[in-house]
Parts: C-alpha cells; sequence; structure tokens
C-alpha cells in the first residue's frame, strides 16, 4: 500500500508579507485556485488506486487551517500536531510510526506541501519509485535543472545510483554542475518503506529516534489529532531529512536511488520563482488582480486589494497585503528574509499574522483601530461557536450584518437578525454562535484600556484552546 506523508510545517520566510508565522505559504493560493497544501495532497492520493489517506504532520498552531483545508477538498486525512517546529526528520518519524500502527508495513509517499509539479509526470516517476521501493530501495526524486540555479542542493547520480549529495553553490559551482548530466536538484520528495525509514534514522540518529518514540508512545489523540507528548518532544533535536538520513544512505548497505523528474517543478521558495511558475494573466508582466501598468516589463503584482498603478518599472516585485507592502527587485527576491528577521528583531505583529486573523470557527478582520477603540469585522462559519468568555479589560458592541446570531449574554440567550445589535458590558459572560446554515457577519466595537487578544479568559472552548 501507499501512503502518502505530507510534511506541513515550514514558514515560508521568503514569501512575506503574504506568508507569515500565522498563515505560511504552503496554505495560500497563488492564483484563487487551490493552495499549495490542497493540490499536495490531492497529488499524491491520485498516484494508485488503493492509496491509503494520507498522514499530514503540521504544527500546533497550523491544525485548524490544515483541517479546514482538507474539508474544502472533502479529503480525509490523520493529522499529527508537532507541539514544537523540529525539521522534517522527526515529523516523518512520527508519521511512520504511526503508518507501522496502521498498516503492517506501507511504502510512504513523503513530499512537502509547497511545491507545483507537473502532475502527469509525478504520478509516472512516483509510480515506478513505488515498484523499486518495494524492494527495500530508498528512493528520492531529482529534477533535471533548467538552470544553474544556487537556491536547491543537488544530487549526483550515476545511473539511478546515487553517488553524492551537495549543499546549495555558489554561482561558479552551480555553472558546472549545470553543465554535467550527472547533477539534479535536489526535489525534497522520496519513496520508501515505513520500516526502512525507521532502520535508517535508528541507524544514523539513534538519540533522535529515541526522543521521538519516547514522546509518541506518550501521545494523546482525539477524534481530530493526533499530539506528541510535548515535555517529551521538547527535547528533540531539530533535523531534515537529507542531513539525519539521506546524505548518509550512500556510506551504508540500505540501496540508494534517484530516479530523473524531467517536467516542470518548483518549490516556489521566491517571489522571482512565484512570478516564473504562476501563469496569470500578462505577457510582459505578471498581475494578480487590477494593475494598470505603462512602459513596464518583467514585473510581479500581487495586490487583490487595492489599483496598483506602475510606470517605468522593469524586473520589480510588488506584494499588497491590507497591512504591509513589499517591494523589491528580481534578483533580490530571495532576500527577504532579510526583512523578515529585522522585523523578529523588533517584535513586528506583521511577521506573525495578517489583519486578517483565521480561527477554528471562521475568522476576523481588524479594519479600525485607535485610542480605547478597535473595530472588528467577525466572520462565524455555521454551526460554529466562539468560546464562552469573559473579558476584564474591555466591554464590546455587536451589531449583526449578515445571517443569524445567537448570543449568550450572563443569564440572557437571544437571537439577532441583520441590523440588529447588542452590548456586552465589562466582564460579562457571553458567547457567539451561528446556528444557521450560512455565514455569520458582525461588527464588532471594542472599548477599554486593554484591547488585546491576551485578555480573553475562555470558560468552555469547543476547539479544546
Amino acid at each position: 500500500m501507499l501512503q502518502p506523508i505530507i510534511l506541513a510545517g515550514g514558514s515560508g520566510k521568503r514569501l512575506w508579507p503574504l506568508s507569515r508565522k500565522g498563515f505560511p505559504k504552503q496554505f495560500l493560493s497563488f492564483d484563487n485556485n487551490e493552495t499549495l497544501f490542497q493540490q499536495s495532497c490531492m497529488r499524491s492520493c491520485k498516484v494508485l488506486k488503493d492509496c491509503l489517506d494520507p498522514i499530514i504532520v503540521t504544527n500546533e498552531e497550523h491544525r485548524f487551517l490544515a483541517k479546514e483545508q482538507l474539508r474544502e477538498i472533502n479529503l480525509s486525512a490523520t493529522l499529527i500536531l508537532e507541539p514544537f517546529q523540529r525539521n522534517t526528520a522527526p515529523a516523518l518519524t512520527l508519521a511512520a510510526f504511526y503508518a507501522l500502527n496502521k498498516d503492517q508495513d506501507p511504502i510512504l509517499l513523503v513530499s512537502p506541501s509547497d511545491h507545483i509539479v507537473d502532475e502527469q509526470e509525478y504520478h509516472k516517476v512516483v509510480t515506478e519509485a513505488y515498484d523499486k521501493a518495494k524492494n527495500g530501495s530508498f528512493v528520492v526524486l531529482g529534477i533535471k535543472p533548467n538552470s544553474p540555479h544556487v537556491g536547491y542542493g543537488y544530487i549526483e547520480s550515476d545511473n539511478e545510483n546515487v553517488v553524492s549529495f551537495h549543499e546549495k553553490p555558489s554561482e561558479d559551482v552551480a555553472k558546472n554542475y549545470f553543465e554535467m548530466e550527472r547533477f539534479f536538484w535536489n526535489s525534497g520528495i522520496f519513496i520508501v518503506k515505513s520500516s526502512v525509514w525507521i532502520k535508517a534514522i535508528k541507524m544514523f540518529r539513534n538519540s533522535l529516534f529515541s526522543k521521538v518514540k519516547d514522546a509518541w508512545l506518550e501521545r494523546n489523540s482525539d477524534s481530530t489529532f493526533i499530539r506528541p507528548n510535548k515535555d517529551l518532544y521538547e527535547k528533540v533535536s531539530s533535523e531534515s531529512i537529507d542531513y539525519a538520513v539521506i546524505e548518509n544512505l550512500p556510506k551504508s548497505k540500505i540501496p540508494l536511488k534517484m530516479l530523473c523528474f524531467n517536467s516542470n517543478w518548483s518549490d516556489l521558495g521566491s517571489w522571482a520563482s512565484i512570478s516564473e511558475n504562476i501563469e496569470i494573466n500578462n505577457v510582459e508582466n505578471s498581475f494578480f488582480d487590477d494593475v494598470v501598468s505603462i512602459n513596464s516589463s518583467g514585473n510581479y503584482v500581487h495586490a487583490p486589494n487595492k489599483l496598483v498603478g506602475i510606470l517605468g518599472l522593469e524586473n520589480f516585485i510588488i506584494v499588497d497585503t491590507p497591512d504591509a507592502l513589499l517591494v523589491c527587485s528580481k534578483d533580490q527576491s530571495e532576500n527577504v528574509r532579510l526583512i523578515v528577521d529585522k522585523l523578529e528583531k523588533s517584535n513586528r505583529k506583521e511577521l506573525e499574522t495578517h489583519r486578517k486573523v483565521y480561527r477554528p470557527w471562521g475568522w476576523y478582520d481588524t479594519i479600525d483601530n485607535g485610542e480605547m477603540f478597535k473595530v472588528k469585522r467577525i466572520r462565524v462559519d455555521p454551526g460554529a461557536s466562539l468560546s464562552l468568555q469573559k473579558h476584564i479589560h474591555r466591554a464590546e458592541h455587536w451589531i449583526v450584518v449578515k445571517g443569524i446570531a445567537e448570543v449568550i449574554k450572563g443569564n440572557e440567550k437571544m437571537t439577532l437578525n441583520e441590523n440588529q445589535s447588542t452590548y456586552i458590558p465589562l466582564k460579562e459572560i457571553h458567547r457567539l454562535s451561528n446556528p444557521s446554515k450560512k455565514p455569520l457577519e458582525i461588527i464588532e466595537v471594542q472599548t477599554g484600556k486593554v484591547l488585546k487578544e491576551s485578555d480573553i479568559v475562555r470558560l468552555e472552548d469547543k476547539y479544546n484552546r
């Protein structure tokens, strides 16, 4: 059996300001279609007719994003939540433990959640790799380079046998690799039996293996999520699959093969790669939504929220969001992470979340704020509800603008229709719910001296926050 494993724990720093810690790039759509995460899940589940439901390994913080996006594409999956980011080797080990419990020894198709690939070629190569993995081989997918790219690691291969791995090279070295037929980009996609992965991680990183195993054995599970023990998982070292295991395989007795993926592929690691790989609507420029361009070429403009005019620009990246704007030249797009690093040192909120923040019950958008007040637009999904809560430092006014609201306020329970409102006094116990099958939207006006999200005392919560 083929067991898809989707690793969805990345942060996508180089795609700020669209990708942020609270909403990283794998959960984004760059063309108004499925998100990268959704595409990865659907692509991996279509390889063989008898594919098992995918195992998703993601962060605790992103659990409801993953769950909602799986619901949107009507796909069942097992969700394993890391309490701390520990890179890909521990994440895959968790998935392998689950896979071995679930089936005798399934073959794992391990894939990142943020790539674009040619689906037909992908299915062809993975099917071939599946047959080789049945015999105990560890099979990696290499990409035939179409340029001397310095942003990827390289695999040196001789007739499907992997000779060695090479880290991201300098420009001169990348040019030499590009001229030689035996060097391939490392896609980060591979196929291996569950037992072979466990054998390999135990062989090369026994301490990591043991600590992950301890955290797994003490896991907590409910109807939706599986959580390794938080205290034990904190002790696990952070290592990538490549560094911990795959780069050591040529020196071992585990057969390591490489199959070439000779078609369109990108890890969408920068805005320049987005502009090269996402087909939008313009030959000379790539535009997302309302852009007026004069005497400009080679630009990528992402501006879904407002009209943007460009004049006399060449090879620029412009990304507009409600609370942050990025303008850079394409040849500097790999260095957007430097802006992110600076924001991190300054503890800027624009690094963490967007103005619109997603919650398990829907989302809220902070549309205005000032001294002693904040205004939010809040959407509650059908059948969803916020926690039963109170605030120590703020009062709230709610106005229903769409749908039907069910409100608990102290000992009172009421139903509000469109254009009706209510007031939640300071320290009043309250809850907002949507009892209907249509979305509920309200405008919330907060007043008080402290208007932070931390001023929430939850008394009851269906999402176990």
